[in-house]
């Protein structure tokens, strides 16, 4: 009977045994992964920061806060943003933060993912609202770098460390995104118009520089025109091409000579012509009649003097006379 009641205190102890070592090892031993820090509080008041691995703690007199080191990553939910030249969009991000610092995250914020999730949303309506919609398009490397600074800057005295910040899509209204379609469809037509003079262009200066060359070689002119023919012969085609010189019309126009029956030039004006001339009629053709210089051309006065020859004539000026011939 005595060996039965032993046997019954000697149970009774060892459950009391289990079930004290059953709530007091999980308090007293904790395993931390390579990741995770235990921020350690005894008796309410910060103790120390350990881990990772094998962490050994004095029951019901140590507490731990546990902290991910691993990059964190918040999503900021669509936000409806005014930019400073007044086009209302629609803008969503991702802010990426990780904990450096165990003890500031635990003490210095109340639930520190929370808080730089608000964060993060505040700061990117501020920075928005200061850019410009084109700068927010094509710079948006500069106003990530831009909020990521400013939330570092808050989140520092925390213990986090903001890793990047990218602004993901940006959403504008229908009448907005047809206006930037015109625009952009405007650019690619100036730019068109624009490559097309730049290409007539030049090849108004190849074709200036070709004429020079041919203008100093006139066979390259011929050794061009066969080059031509034999193209235009290999093709099969039924119709021939004969280029002409540009002059070939001048020997149809109607020609104009002068009194004395020689071919004037092309550039003569047929008003010019002097009708009293009796070598032309006033078509500009040559009568056919013309008087030729005889042994006397006849005499004529001045001042009153006389003077007179036997070849061609004579003249008197001043009153005094005097005689230009043999008898």
């Amino acid at each position: 009977m005595e060996t039965l009641f032993n046997l019954t205190d000697l149970l009774t102890w060892v459950i009391v045994i289990v079930i004290f070592l059953g709530i007091v090892l999980p308090q007293m031993f904790k395993i931390m992964r390579e990741y995770e820090r235990a921020v350690v509080f005894r008796l309410g008041k910060y103790y120390m920061t350990k881990g990772p691995g094998l962490i050994v703690l004095i029951p019901f007199i140590d507490k731990i806060e546990r902290v991910d080191l691993r990059v964190l990553t918040i999503n900021v939910d669509k936000q409806e943003v005014i930019t400073k030249d007044n086009v209302t969009v629609h803008v969503d991000a991702i802010t990426f933060f990780r904990v450096v610092d165990a003890e500031k995250a635990i003490i210095n914020v109340e639930q520190y993912f929370v808080a730089t999730t608000w964060l993060a949303q505040t700061t990117l309506r501020s920075v928005l609202g200061q850019a410009e919609l084109d700068e927010l398009l094509s710079e948006r490397d500069k106003i990530n770098k831009k909020i990521q600074e400013i939330i570092d800057q808050h989140t520092d005295p925390w213990g986090i460390k903001v890793v990047t910040v990218e602004v993901r899509d940006v959403t504008l209204p229908q009448s907005m995104q047809r206006a930037m379609a015109r625009q952009a469809e405007m650019e690619r037509e100036r730019r068109a118009k624009v490559i097309n003079a730049q290409g007539e262009f030049q090849a108004a200066a190849k074709l200036v520089e070709a004429g020079k060359m041919i203008e100093g070689t006139p066979v390259a002119l011929q050794l061009r025109f066969l080059q031509t023919m034999q193209e235009i012969s290999g093709e099969g085609s039924s119709h021939t091409f004969l280029p002409l010189p540009m002059n070939f019309l001048d020997a149809f126009k109607p020609t104009i000579t002068d009194a004395s029956g020689k071919k004037a030039s092309p550039g003569i004006d047929p008003k010019d012509i002097d009708l009293d001339d009796p070598g032309i009629d006033p078509k500009g053709k040559p009568t056919g009649t013309k008087k030729s210089g005889g042994s006397k051309s006849g005499s004529s006065k001045s001042g009153g003097s006389k003077s007179g020859g036997s070849g061609s004539g004579s003249s008197g000026s001043g009153g005094s006379k005097s005689k230009g011939g043999k008898k």
